[in-house]
């Protein structure tokens, strides 16, 4: 049950019935919203529907406030309304509306939140990291990132694929392969040097005896053309391998891995590649043109051509720029593999495609956003959802060199040096676009400090209270509304209030892929539990368990376990644990 979402429709009931007293019909009604008051002092609930009807009704807002404010006040789930500034209008709801609300908390259970089903698919693309060694930490955030935005999407309702790019085809496979074969001819007993512009890390070590065993010496004597395709292509299948293990360490599996090579080759039955098919196919549509590009301000971008070529005219569905798709040996640009996979997702069916990228893929926005309105004619939507940097201390002194992949930090190091946990729920205490600092130390330490044990820390003590009740011969009753009224103390129904955020919170975290407001909520209310606990340690009449008052525990009973649910509910959309104790 979403009370915004409820009190928006009093809200409009009570706008109604005030412009028919009014004798006005017709009003648009769609911008009328209820929230939660900037200020908590302001009261539970805020509505902008005076400030939003005024002008177009030509009322002074602050007068229409006062009409629909009459209106409010005849609800009996409203203890008081009050006009601020302007025209807003404040509610301030009954302590038995929030009871009933936490009956349906618990009637609900796991399923808290979570919205009817949209009949939407939507593509969730991220990590997609070249598959030329070890995922290291910039990679983890995209990674944590994606897989909560994917989480929320299907919690809201959406039906979600989580998908992985392969970039398998380009120069930079080359190199990998070339670098493995390095490697290969070192475990053929061969002393090696690694030139520039090769994959220096020891983690292709293995690649290079795997090579060995499967061929023994016979590569030794092929020529690159020869070799090459062959050891690329184990290359890439043993990077893939340890690209899964790695995103297993943070708990991701991905449903589909698409190979970039996929939209080069011709398909079975077809006549051309999915990149030729989908250029034709834009052609058609009056998207592709033969022209040339002016040279753009500042730095020129790495495919500009200063001649006539096969360009997509995205500008004329919002891009900066119009785009090339051919090169000049006959070749296919990036972009153009671009527009053939986002081609590819909407002949699956997919509403929505978002796409998690590096900081640096600023670009990539209104060119994606172009693309999604060509190919679906706006009817598929494209969403990139961009992650800064990471950046590595331990003890405050910067983290920067890695044994295993020889320049950089793993993935794999810092998961197995603090744990899956701290490392999700904090790639996640910021948002996305903002840089982020983590820090080895401070997200280990068990202290309020450290966001992910302060959360954690509440689940467990909410399922330690319980436990305390139990041991004392105290046990949950059956939830009725006579017993939730027992809870009347200003901290229980606080806290009541903030799971009652829970429902809207998921929607519009979903709506924006900003998986950050969760991590933010989880932390909030284990902050708004933990006071309410050490309230009941200075005052004993509000400690949980009280075997003088087993109604009333029974009922507070009823408020921990609320708090459990969500707090369970939030770990898991951000893919951390809920533990049952913590010592």
């Amino acid at each position: 049950m979403n009370i915004f979402a409820d009190f928006e429709q009093r809200v409009r009931t009570a706008v109604e019935a005030t412009l028919a007293a009014m004798a006005v019909a017709g009003a648009d009604l769609s911008r009328i919203a209820v929230e939660p008051p900037r200020d908590p002092s302001h009261g539970d609930l805020a509505t902008n529907a005076a400030m939003v009807l005024a002008k177009p009704l030509q009322k002074k807002p602050r007068e229409l406030a006062v009409a629909i404010a009459a209106r409010l006040g005849e609800d009996p789930d409203i203890d008081a309304v009050e006009i601020a500034g302007p025209g807003f209008i404040n509610l301030r709801v009954s302590a038995g509306f929030w009871t009933r609300h936490l009956g349906a908390v618990l009637a609900a259970g796991p399923a808290y939140g979570r919205g009817p089903a949209s009949g939407r698919k939507v593509n969730v693309e991220y990590v997609s990291a070249n598959p030329t060694g070890p995922m290291h930490v910039g990679h983890c955030r995209g990674a944590v990132v994606g897989d909560s935005i994917a989480n929320l999407l299907a919690f809201a309702g959406h039906a979600v694929v989580k998908e992985y790019y392969v970039n398998d085809a380009g120069e930079q496979v080359n190199v990998l392969a070339r670098s493995a074969y390095l490697r290969y001819r070192e475990a053929m007993g061969e002393k090696i040097e690694i030139p520039a512009g090769l994959y220096p890390g020891d983690y292709l070590k293995p690649v290079g005896q795997a090579l060995a065993i499967r061929h023994g010496d016979k590569l030794l004597s092929l020529d690159e053309p020869e070799w090459l395709p062959l050891v690329k292509n184990f290359a890439i299948d043993a990077m893939m391998m340890m690209i899964r293990d790695d995103l297993k360490l943070l708990g991701i599996t991905h449903e589909v891995f698409f190979s970039e090579r996929a939209l080069h080759a011709v398909p079975e039955g077809a006549d051309a590649s999915r990149i030729s098919l989908a250029i034709e196919d834009l052609r058609a549509k009056g998207f592709v043109y033969q022209g040339a590009l002016p040279p753009p301000k500042g730095q020129l971008p790495e495919d500009y051509e200063d001649r006539e070529q096969t360009l997509l005219r995205s500008t004329e569905v919002g891009d900066d720029m119009d785009r090339p798709l051919v090169k000049s040996n006959g070749s296919f640009t990036y972009f153009a593999a671009d527009v053939a996979y986002f081609a590819d997702k909407f002949a699956r069916g997919f509403d929505e495609m978002v796409f998690v990228l590096g900081a640096d893929h600023g670009g990539y926005v209104k060119r994606l956003e172009a693309v999604a309105r060509a190919i679906s004619g706006g009817t598929a939507r494209s969403d990139v959802v961009l992650c800064q940097l990471v950046k590595l201390y331990r003890n405050g002194e910067p983290v920067k060199m890695s044994k295993r992949s020889g320049d950089f930090v793993t993935l794999a190091e810092v998961v197995e040096e603090v744990g899956r946990d701290p490392v999700r729920f904090m790639m996640l205490f910021r948002k996305s676009d903002a840089p982020l600092d983590f820090d080895f130390q401070k997200v280990t330490e068990q202290s309020k400090d450290n966001p992910v044990f302060y959360v954690q820390y509440a689940h467990a003590r909410a399922r330690s209270v319980a436990r305390q009740a139990e041991g004392e011969g105290i046990v949950e009753a059956q939830i009725d509304a006579e017993l939730l009224s027992l809870l009347a103390d200003e901290g229980e129904i606080g806290l009541i209030r903030k799971l009652a955020e829970y429902p809207r919170l998921v929607l519009s975290a979903a709506e924006a892929k900003e998986p950050h407001r969760i991590a933010f909520y989880l932390y909030d209310v284990a902050q708004t539990f933990h006071a309410q606990y050490n309230r009941g340690r200075d005052i004993s009449g509000l400690r949980f368990v009280n075997r003088d008052e087993p109604r009333l525990t029974q009922a507070r009973l009823a408020l921990v376990r609320a708090v459990a649910t969500v707090v369970a509910s939030g770990l898991q959309l951000i893919g951390v644990d809920a533990p049952e104790e913590m010592r």
